[in-house]
């Protein structure tokens, strides 16, 4: 079955300061990393942009709305108004029923965390990269405790947490 690299929200807004998450750095070397194992064995790959309202950093149009790893031909945008990048956008069309699906992004409690649920629901074989994924620190928590609770939470759902290191595509 074919493989697709899902990369949630990675955009300028939560990548370059001055609200960037506290790994980003580690987030875009890593990613970019993915990016070019995915290409070099041909495995699909979706970037799913999250569209703010007007005033927000990632308002359609801004600079921080951008997405940081540049599409190539071939690869998909899906444009989300949400946290479930699987509401109201093709994305499901874009990609085969029980698929495995590798998942990276941002934020790991919010968007993250909504699309893999979604995707465990639907019956794909959903694949966090640790690592490659992160979110900002909140209610006394560091970004990292939360990104290891998101993991927790989602391995409890079904979801495998995978190294970036291991061999994770299959065409």
């Amino acid at each position: 079955m074919a493989t697709t690299l899902l990369l949630i929200d990675l955009q300028r807004n939560m990548l370059e300061p001055p609200e960037q998450v506290p790994a980003a750095h580690q987030l875009i070397v890593l990613v970019h990393g993915l990016l070019e194992r995915a290409r070099a064995v041909g495995a699909s790959v979706v970037h799913v942009r999250n569209n703010g309202a007007e005033g927000e950093s990632d308002f359609p149009g801004t600079p921080g709305w951008e997405l940081y790893h540049v599409p190539v031909e071939g690869e998909a945008i899906v444009d989300k108004f949400g946290m479930d990048a699987f509401a109201d956008t093709p994305l499901g069309e874009l990609l085969p029923a029980g698929s495995t699906i590798l998942m990276a992004g941002l934020a790991s409690d919010y968007c993250v965390r909504a699309t893999a649920l979604s995707a465990r629901r639907l019956g794909y074989d959903v694949r966090l990269i640790h690592g490659a994924h992160g979110t900002y620190d909140a209610g006394g928590r560091s970004a990292e405790t939360i990104e290891k609770e998101i993991e927790h939470e989602l391995r409890e759902a079904g979801v495998r947490v995978v190294e970036p290191g291991s061999p994770i595509f299959r065409s």
